[in-house]
């Protein structure tokens, strides 16, 4: 089975921003190159801009605005097959050869309190909208953050801002206060990477209550490919990740879940899924253990189905 691949969640652009000679379309430094993409089957792909904590705040948004443009000028420009995703109801529209290219922000420490920021960022595609990283910032705190709180008056303010815009809020890294608050507020909750607790306990993966919040609420999971957040042994493989599936399918989030590999971000990988160019051997694992439908909703239906909401 050759089947289309949704990934809600890749650091692409982060090395292209670190190496600005690297080459998008097949540099063997990332992992979710063109080639790559293309070699998987993956037909949509989130990339996310992130700006490293030690960049000083004055200076974020300006890195920010460097990811966009090398969004634009080497990502959307490798070839004619990629194609800007700048709203969802583009999804419908994409061809068979085409891969559609999603921009999304991992944590919005860039705009300070300026939401007039955030809406130039969706003026330029940007459809993702994670309130942190690890750490707090003015809209919340981070899951890395001691004081656990929530959500601010401006974080309540981004989460309104994005319901308006059809922007997905995304709760990967959000703290656990933070979590609930955006459960109560956003219209398009999404946790991009993460997986499951009970299977991995580590912070940046969901509890059981959280799994089914983002169930109740129509939401979309993507599972990430971190060994760490897989399992405690020093290496993971595919049948780690099948463990995670199998207890979110449990939990009633059969409907919900897809894959959001956090390729580029993570130094380690799962054997046998070292880059997106492997993603068919993941399909393939999966078709041994579930049916053609059920894999056929974990690679995209699901988040097919997700996005019809906005349509």
């Amino acid at each position: 089975m050759r089947s289309s691949i949704v990934d809600s969640h890749c650091d692409a652009l982060l090395k292209l921003w670190e190496n600005k000679n690297r080459d998008y379309r097949s540099s063997e430094e990332i992992d979710a190159n063109f080639e790559r993409l293309k070699a998987g089957n993956v037909t949509v792909q989130f990339f996310a801009i992130f700006v490293e904590p030690f960049i000083k705040q004055d200076q974020k948004f300006q890195v920010v605005m460097e990811q966009v443009e090398l969004f634009y000028q080497k990502v959307l420009t490798v070839d004619p097959a990629m194609r800007h995703i700048k709203q969802w109801s583009d999804l419908q529209h994409l061809k068979e050869d085409e891969i559609g290219a999603v921009l999304t922000l991992e944590g919005v420490d860039s705009i300070g309190d300026d939401l007039t920021k955030l809406a130039i960022l969706h003026e330029l595609g940007v459809l993702s909208v994670g309130l942190t990283w690890n750490q707090a910032n003015l809209c919340a705190d981070g899951i890395g953050e001691a004081r656990g709180a929530g959500l601010t008056s401006l974080g309540k303010e981004v989460v309104e801002f994005n319901n308006k815009h059809q922007i997905l809020t995304d709760v990967s890294h959000l703290s656990l206060k933070g979590f609930w608050d955006v459960m109560d507020l956003a219209a398009y909750p999404i946790a991009s990477h993460s997986n499951a607790r009970q299977i991995c306990d580590h912070p940046r993966n969901l509890y059981n209550d959280q799994i089914q919040a983002l169930v109740q609420k129509d939401g979309y999971i993507g599972l990430v490919f971190y060994p760490t957040f897989l399992t405690t042994q020093q290496s993971a493989t595919i049948k780690d990740l099948l463990k995670h599936i199998d207890h979110m399918c449990a939990l009633g989030a059969e409907n919900c879940i897809g894959f959001g590999s956090d390729f580029d971000g993570i130094s380690d990988h799962v054997i046998g899924l070292e880059h997106s160019g492997n993603y068919q051997t993941l399909v393939n694992e999966l078709c041994k253990h579930y049916s053609a439908t059920q894999v056929q909703q974990f690679l995209i239906d699901n988040f097919a189905r997700f996005t019809k909401r906005f349509m």
